[in-house]
């Protein structure tokens, strides 16, 4: 390990330079989209950051920049492209979770059935489905209201590189799953009026409650890859066993092969 701490390149850079430097496009596009991407370059950085000394840390190659700068210089474009599909991504679902909130708001004030007109208790209030109904739409209003606001947090974020590590993301995650949530609640509520109202004068609506399942499938085959593909990003790690990364045979095997790529200096144990 002591070999890969000590190693520079004829421009003064340590690995940790070098681990700054920005992947190749056919590495990045294997990440969803910008923020991924960045997140996955931090990843990189701090996984290697962790094997470096003190004072390797604030080293200056050539140029007088220390591996932090030459990070935030390789990834500035990434950076603003991974801001842009952040605010796209959660404006897009903000949208989605306002108008399921309005949808589920009308539904709860609007009581299916109507009301005695004497007690003005719900007609349908015995029955388990007006049960069903009324607990589903609960659920998907708070979690509605609950994914917009995260969706909302994360449009007024400034944006920082390091957001994109952990912050971010796990906001994403929590927005996706609450409208996920929302979205399912929303489409019982509504198969449970139709089977109260309807049911007794058209048994056929039942084939028609069917299609309930199709909004649920649009989102599982849609957006729920993205969700998988953030969990696996923020909550699995990179690299694996940590005494795997502290071996240090992990440098060799960075996708990127910036290490095999710049070394000119061949290390002290292998010189001859």
């Amino acid at each position: 390990m002591d070999t890969y701490r000590k190693f520079k390149d004829t421009n003064n850079n340590n690995i940790l330079h070098l681990a700054g430097k920005l992947t190749p496009p056919h590495i990045l596009g294997r990440s969803t989209g910008a923020a991924l991407q960045l997140q996955r370059e931090l990843q990189w950085f701090q996984e290697v950051k962790k094997l470096m000394l003190p004072d390797q840390l604030v080293q200056v190659n050539r140029d007088s920049l220390t591996p932090a700068m030459v990070f935030t210089n390789e990834h500035r474009d990434l950076l603003k492209e991974g801001e842009e599909w952040m605010k796209t991504t959660s404006q897009t679902f903000s949208i989605v979770a306002a108008l399921i909130v309005t949808i589920v708001f009308a539904a709860a004030i609007t009581v299916p059935g109507g009301n005695n007109q004497k007690s003005g208790m719900p007609l349908f209030k015995k029955k388990t489905l007006f049960d069903i109904f009324a607990v589903s739409n609960a659920i998907s209003l708070f979690s509605g209201i609950s994914a917009l606001l995260v969706f909302l947090s994360i449009l007024t974020t400034r944006f920082a590189e390091m957001d994109f590590l952990k912050s971010l993301p796990r906001r994403l995650i929590l927005g996706l799953l609450a409208l996920f949530l929302s979205t399912a609640s929303m489409v019982l509520t509504f198969s449970a009026i139709l089977f109260l109202v309807f049911y007794d004068q058209r048994h056929w609506m039942l084939a028609i409650l069917g299609l309930s399942c199709v909004p649920i499938a649009v989102i599982v085959t849609l957006q729920f890859p993205l969700l998988v593909d953030l969990c696996k990003s923020t909550s699995i790690p990179i690299f694996g066993k940590q005494e795997y990364i502290a071996s240090g045979k992990f440098i060799s095997k960075h996708p990127t092969s910036y290490l095999s790529e710049t070394r000119t200096t061949r290390p002290p144990d292998s010189a001859n």
